[in-house]
């Protein structure tokens, strides 16, 4: 084969140029990820974070004292709120005693501002009575909230929480399957963050969220 010595070669590709851009594009989009979620959560919280401002639907019926409570009288506090019923066997006193030790975890002077709110969502069985022996075993600091069965169904989704009756038995007993998420709300009614319960052992990291939420 002849090569004609008047034909230029063709130039040697430079590949490296074409890495530099890829490295570059994808530089910009990994800084534009980490400001976007440096805005979404800003305090860096272990759970999902809400938008500023996310206000906390109204809750509203008996506390464990008999007398009425809603959500709102709680404000000024800092409430850890999740739904449950005093019949579950394993996830509702997991959370309640993985709460108090946060609560334990903070300044004593900070302690009297954290409250755990029980919501149930089983009222034909969950009495305020019995709701005040189950969440006081607990802490001293925790309340327990029986809304109307008749107003539980539109409370609970305004929060996004499901549950559901299954029976067990022939006897008429029955099983509550529910969310298991904790709904951190600040001083000011609003959603702050909310935790999965699988996140609820990492007591230090939870109890950054709610100083940071207390402050």
């Amino acid at each position: 084969m002849t090569v004609d010595p008047l034909t230029p070669s063709p130039a040697p590709r430079v590949w490296y140029r074409s890495l530099i851009l890829a490295l570059t594009v994808l530089a910009v989009l990994m800084g534009s990820l980490l400001l976007y979620t440096r805005f979404q959560n800003p305090h860096n919280f272990l759970g999902t974070a809400y938008p500023a401002n996310t206000p906390a639907p109204a809750l509203t019926g008996t506390g464990e004292d008999g007398q009425p409570l809603a959500l709102s009288d709680l404000k000024g506090r800092t409430v850890a709120v999740f739904f449950g019923f005093l019949h579950c066997p394993n996830i509702c006193p997991t959370t309640l005693a993985s709460l108090e030790r946060v609560r334990q975890t903070l300044p004593v002077a900070q302690r009297e501002q954290f409250v755990s709110l029980l919501v149930s969502v089983d009222p034909n069985r969950d009495t305020p009575q019995k709701m005040r022996e189950y969440v006081t075993y607990f802490s001293s600091n925790a309340r327990g909230l029986v809304i109307p069965s008749q107003n539980l169904a539109a409370a609970a989704a305004a929060w996004g929480v499901g549950y559901q009756y299954a029976p067990v038995t022939a006897s008429g007993d029955y099983d509550v399957s529910h969310t298991t998420g904790v709904y951190l709300i600040d001083p000011q009614g609003h959603r702050r963050v909310v935790w999965d319960y699988s996140q609820l052992n990492l007591t230090d990291r939870i109890g950054q969220d709610v100083r940071a939420v207390l402050k």
